[in-house]
């Protein structure tokens, strides 16, 4: 019977310009492999013990949130018209209203911080930092959405906000993070910089994507939805591959992730503290205990 899902969901408000039957397709196909994707990573988690496997389920959430999100756009839900401050000719002739899938920005206001999270995590960054960039990310996704659904010029003054968080997260990447993953050397470097480079250069595509489509009505809905699938793609599915292929002989001690397994609390030796003056090295710093007349572990006479 072929791919229906736009005349069974034609009943809400349809906008003048919008996907097609082709667009659908693509989109759900691109589900398709986010949830085989999704599949996978759970299987492979269970290669590491149960207190290793938290790369493992930050990309699996962001798989399965995407999956969700490209079903919704595919079956044209998740949807608003929005009249287009451009009118263009050609493909996109008489665009009085455009569709705006609000569930894309749904889905990366979730997912991206979840993919920078696991990035940031193996450059060991401070949980200061990660938690600023976490926040910023965030913001940069509204600033978008903002601008997305206002149909004055006042749109670009949102794009402007976003692109200036972004610019703040790819400091945080290409700087601070890669700091934090030389320090450390090795394996963690090689696979930080490969999957940095990879991410941040898809995010930084994301805001192109939106000055073409949704911004300034350039291209058609189907080429929107080629334009965003294959970013989501390289960002859900290529990036995790690549980290989560380095991590293979990363151990979490090197990162200073000091978990263990449920039930059996982290014990320390005696004098096993670290400290770490160096923003980007060390997830939370630790200090030995001291009295108050300064002896390390000593206790006052009764």
């Amino acid at each position: 019977m072929g791919n229906q899902a736009l005349d069974v969901n034609s009943v809400f408000e349809q906008a003048d310009l919008g996907i097609t039957i082709r667009g659908s397709d693509w989109i759900f196909t691109v589900c398709s492999i986010m949830g085989a994707c999704c599949l996978a990573v759970i299987g492979h988690s269970f290669t590491r013990p149960a207190h290793q496997r938290l790369f493992h389920q930050l990309i699996m959430v962001a798989l399965f949130v995407g999956c969700v999100s490209n079903f919704a756009v595919a079956s044209n839900l998740g949807q608003v018209p929005i009249q287009v401050e451009f009118v263009r000719g050609g493909k996109v002739v008489a665009a009085g209203t455009r569709e705006i899938f609000y569930a894309r920005y749904i889905d990366w206001f979730i997912t991206t911080p979840l993919l920078l999270s696991a990035l940031l995590l193996t450059a060991s960054v401070s949980w200061s930092t990660l938690l600023a960039v976490i926040l910023v990310d965030e913001a940069m996704v509204v600033c978008y959405l903002l601008g997305a659904l206002t149909q004055t010029t006042y749109k670009w003054g949102f794009w402007t906000f976003g692109v200036a968080a972004f610019l703040y997260i790819a400091y945080s990447v290409l700087i601070v993070g890669r700091r934090g993953a030389n320090n450390i050397g090795g394996t963690v470097r090689t696979t930080y910089n490969i999957s940095g480079i990879v991410l941040i250069t898809t995010l930084l595509l994301y805001p192109i994507a939106f000055g073409c489509s949704e911004g300034g009505n350039v291209i058609h809905p189907d080429s929107e939805a080629i334009f965003y699938g294959i970013l989501d793609l390289l960002a859900k599915v290529v990036f995790p591959f690549l980290l989560l292929w380095g991590h293979r002989n990363i151990s979490f001690e090197s990162l200073g992730l000091n978990t263990t397994e449920a039930g059996r609390p982290v014990i320390r030796e005696k004098g096993d503290y670290h400290a770490s003056g160096i923003d980007g090295v060390g997830n939370g710093v630790d200090t030995q205990p001291t009295t108050a007349n300064g002896a390390n572990g000593a206790t006052a006479a009764v």
